[in-house]
C-alpha cells in the first residue's frame, strides 16, 4: 500500500479546495500511486485514468462540484474522479459484484451528474444542462471532459455545432491523448497533432493574448478576431473549433497543475457567455511505465504486478470466440480477395488486428464512429466488395439507423460480426449485448445467426462470406469456446436450417446462441431424473427453421426456447410463427406441446460475474432444468430471477 498522507485527509473535493499548488501536486501523485495499487489488485481500466489525474485534481479544486456540473465522457477516465468524490474506500470493489460501477453512474454519487458508458456524449449532455440552467435562472458552471478518442465520433461535432449556435456559457475540455483504446485514427487526430507540434502557433498564441489584454475594451473584440485568424495561419491547420463557435484555448500541458489551475480559474471567472474549448494534452498511462509504453494493452487490464506491470492471466482452456472469428475470417480472406474487415476503434477487441497483420490493405479502423463504419461498409458492398463489419453488440446499437436505411433497405450484402453477444460481466448494462437479436430480426431481408459453439462460429463466417443476397449477421459471446476440434476453414451452412444435437421424448429445448452448453448440461441433469430431452440448436433466428420447430412441437410435451437476448427476439419470433400457423389455438385440433420462452429479464442487469448474472436471469443449467420440472408438474419449481428454488405446496 502506498503512503498517502494528503489523500487520507480528502473525503470530498471541499477538502482540497484550499490546497496550495505544491499540495495539489502531492495529492495528484498520491492519487496516481493509489490508482495503480487498486487496479493492480482487481483489474479494470487503467491507462485512461492515469492520464487525467492532474486534470481531475484541478477541475475539482477550481470548480464547486457538484453544484458546478462536471460531465465525463467515456466513463473509464473517471477512476480518479471517483477516488476524490467520497468513494475512495470502495475503490477495491470496482466492477466487482455489488461494488462500484466501472463507469459514471447517476445513482452512485451526486458527483456523477451524467452516466457515461459509451463515448462522445458529454458535450450534448452538458449543453442540455447549460440550457436547463439558464431556464432556471441559475449561474453554476457546466464542464464537459471529452477525450480518449471520443472526438472521432460525429455526435461530438453535432453537439459542438449546436453549442456554437446557442452561444451558451459552457466549458469543454478536450483531453487529447492521441488515443482511444487503440491509437487514434483520422484527420482530426492529425489536425490536433499539427496544433501540438506547431512552435510558431504556441509562441504566437502567448504573444497575441498578451497584446489583446492591452487593448481598450472597445477594441478587444476586433483584436480577438485578428488573433484568431493569425493563429489559424500560424498553425497551418485552421481554427476549426472557433469556426464552430467555440473560443479555443490551447494546447495546454494536461499534467502541469501550474498551467491548469490558473487557466481553469480564468475561464471560470470570465464574464462572457459562449462555449470555451480548452485543448489539454495528456499521456495515456502517465506515471506507470508499462502503461505508457503499451497503451492498448493497459487500457483494460487483469490483475497485474504494480512493480513490473506483468498481468496475471489464467491459462485459457480453449481459444476465445474472438480469436476463432479472426482466424476463420483470415482463412476465408485467403480464398477471396474481395473480403475486407472494418472495426470502430476496437481492433484487438474484435480480432481485426490479427486480420490486419495478415491483410494490411484490407483492414480499416474508422475510429469511434460506428455509424460511419456501417455506411462505409455499405458503400464497399455496393461496389462488389465483401465487407465484414466487426462491432460489439452494444456499440452496433449506435448505428441502427444506418443498418436500416443504408444496408437493409438497399439489400446490400454487409456482413455483421457481432462480438460480446449476451452478458459481459464487469462492464455492466452499458456494455451488455442483449438487444441485437430483437432489433436485427425485425428487419426485412436480414439473415440473423447466433453461434452455439466455436465450430458453429467458423461455419457462420464461411456462410456470411458466401452469402450475397443481402445483409447477414452472426453473433457470438465473449470468452472461451467449448474446446472443440476446429478445421482449417468453416463450411457453409444452409440458410435457415437448424440442427438436433440430442433426442428425447419428453421435452425439447430449442436454443439459439451461447446458452447451448447450459442447455446440454440441463439435459444431463434431467436425464438422471428420467426426463428425456431433445436439444436443438436453431442456428438462425431469421429465417427461422419452421419445419424443425413444428416437429419439436408435435413430438414433445413441452418446448422451451432459450436465448441470451432481451424479450422480443428469438422466442418472440417462434411464438409469432406458431400463432400464425394456428399451433397455439385451443380449438385447432393440432397436436402440440406447451411452449415457454426463456430470455434475459426485462430490466438492466447490474455488473457481476457472467455465471451469476445468467443464474439470476434463470438461464443457467440448474434454472433451465428447474423450469422444466415445474412445467411438467414435478415437485420443484423455480423462482424467476431470484436464483432460488422452492418446494411446491
Amino acid at each position: 500500500m502506498p503512503e498517502t498522507p494528503l489523500l487520507d485527509t480528502v473525503h470530498s473535493p471541499v477538502d482540497f479546495r484550499e490546497f496550495t499548488l505544491p499540495q495539489l501536486k502531492q495529492l495528484a501523485s498520491e492519487v496516481r500511486e493509489e490508482l495503480i495499487d487498486v487496479v493492480s489488485g482487481i483489474g479494470g481500466h487503467l491507462g485512461a485514468g492515469l492520464g487525467v489525474v492532474e486534470l481531475t485534481v484541478a477541475l475539482h479544486h477550481v470548480f464547486n462540484t457538484p453544484r458546478d456540473k462536471l460531465i465525463w465522457d467515456v466513463g473509464h477516465q473517471a477512476y480518479p474522479h471517483k477516488m476524490l468524490t467520497g468513494r475512495r474506500g470502495r475503490m477495491r470493489s470496482l466492477r466487482q459484484p455489488g461494488g462500484l460501477s466501472g463507469f459514471c453512474k447517476r445513482d452512485e454519487s451526486p458527483y456523477d451528474v451524467f452516466g457515461a458508458g459509451h463515448s462522445s456524449t458529454s458535450i450534448s449532455a452538458a449543453l442540455g444542462m447549460a440550457v436547463a440552467r439558464d431556464f432556471a435562472g441559475q449561474d453554476h458552471e457546466v464542464v464537459a471532459v471529452i477525450g480518449d478518442g471520443a472526438m472521432s465520433a460525429g455526435m461530438a461535432y453535432e453537439a459542438l455545432n449546436n453549442a456554437g449556435a446557442l452561444d451558451k456559457r459552457l466549458i469543454i475540455i478536450l483531453n487529447d491523448n492521441d488515443m482511444s483504446i487503440a491509437p487514434a485514427v483520422g484527420a482530426m487526430s492529425n489536425y490536433l497533432s499539427r496544433l501540438i507540434g506547431s512552435r510558431s502557433y504556441r509562441r504566437l498564441r502567448a504573444i497575441s493574448k498578451a497584446v489583446v489584454e492591452k487593448f481598450p475594451n472597445g477594441l478587444q473584440r476586433f483584436a480577438r478576431r485578428a488573433e484568431s485568424y493569425a493563429r489559424g495561419m500560424a498553425s497551418g491547420g485552421g481554427t476549426l473549433f472557433e469556426e464552430m463557435g467555440c473560443y479555443y484555448i490551447g494546447p495546454v500541458d494536461g499534467h502541469s497543475l501550474d498551467h491548469l489551475v490558473p487557466l481553469l480559474k480564468a475561464v471560470r471567472d470570465r464574464k462572457e457567455n459562449g462555449p470555451v474549448l480548452i485543448h489539454v494534452v495528456t499521456q495515456k498511462g502517465k506515471g506507470f511505465a508499462a502503461a505508457e509504453a503499451a497503451h492498448e494493452k493497459y487500457h483494460g487490464v487483469n490483475r497485474f504486478c504494480a512493480t513490473t506491470g506483468t498481468q496475471h492471466k489464467s491459462t485459457p482452456k480453449a481459444p476465445s470466440y474472438t480469436k476463432v472469428f479472426a482466424d476463420a475470417l483470415i482463412a476465408e480472406a485467403a480464398h477471396d480477395e474481395k473480403i475486407v474487415a472494418i472495426t470502430a476503434a476496437m481492433p484487438s477487441g474484435t480480432g481485426i488486428d490479427a486480420f490486419a497483420a495478415a491483410f494490411p490493405e484490407r483492414a480499416f479502423d474508422v475510429g469511434i464512429a460506428e455509424q460511419h463504419a456501417v455506411t462505409f461498409a455499405a458503400g464497399l458492398a455496393a461496389e462488389g466488395m465483401k465487407p465484414f463489419a466487426a462491432i460489439y453488440s452494444t456499440f452496433l446499437q449506435r448505428a441502427y439507423d444506418q443498418v436500416v436505411h443504408d444496408v437493409a433497405i438497399q439489400k446490400l450484402p454487409v456482413r455483421f460480426a457481432i462480438d460480446r453477444a449476451g452478458l459481459v460481466g464487469a462492464d455492466g448494462p452499458t456494455h451488455a449485448g442483449v438487444f441485437d437479436l430483437a432489433f436485427l430480426s425485425n428487419l426485412p431481408g436480414m439473415v440473423v445467426m447466433a453461434a452455439g459453439d466455436e465450430l458453429e462460429l467458423m461455419h457462420m463466417v464461411a456462410t456470411a462470406a458466401a452469402y450475397d443476397e443481402g445483409p447477414i449477421a452472426f453473433r457470438y459471446p465473449r470468452g472461451e469456446g467449448m474446446g472443440l476440434n476446429l478445421p482449417q476453414r468453416g463450411t457453409k451452412l444452409e440458410i435457415g436450417r437448424g440442427r438436433v444435437l440430442t433426442e428425447g421424448e419428453d421435452v425439447a429445448i430449442f436454443t439459439l446462441g451461447g446458452r447451448l452448453a447450459a442447455c446440454l448440461e440441463a439435459k444431463n441433469i434431467l436425464a438422471e431424473e428420467r426426463i428425456g430431452v431433445t436439444v436443438a440448436d436453431a442456428r438462425f433466428a431469421k429465417p427461422l427453421d419452421e419445419a424443425l420447430l413444428l416437429r419439436l412441437m408435435r413430438e414433445h410435451r413441452l418446448v422451451l426456447t432459450v436465448e441470451e437476448g432481451a424479450q422480443g427476439g428469438f422466442g418472440a419470433l417462434a411464438l409469432h410463427f406458431l400463432a400464425g400457423y394456428g399451433m397455439l389455438d385451443a380449438t385447432s385440433g393440432l397436436q402440440r406441446a406447451a411452449i415457454r420462452t426463456l430470455t434475459l429479464p426485462d430490466r438492466f442487469q447490474q455488473h457481476d460475474n457472467p455465471e451469476a448474472m445468467y443464474a439470476a436471469a434463470g438461464l443457467d443449467a440448474a434454472h433451465i432444468a428447474a423450469t422444466v420440472r415445474e412445467l411438467l408438474g414435478r415437485d420443484e419449481k423455480v423462482t424467476p430471477l431470484a436464483g432460488k428454488r422452492q418446494r411446491k405446496n
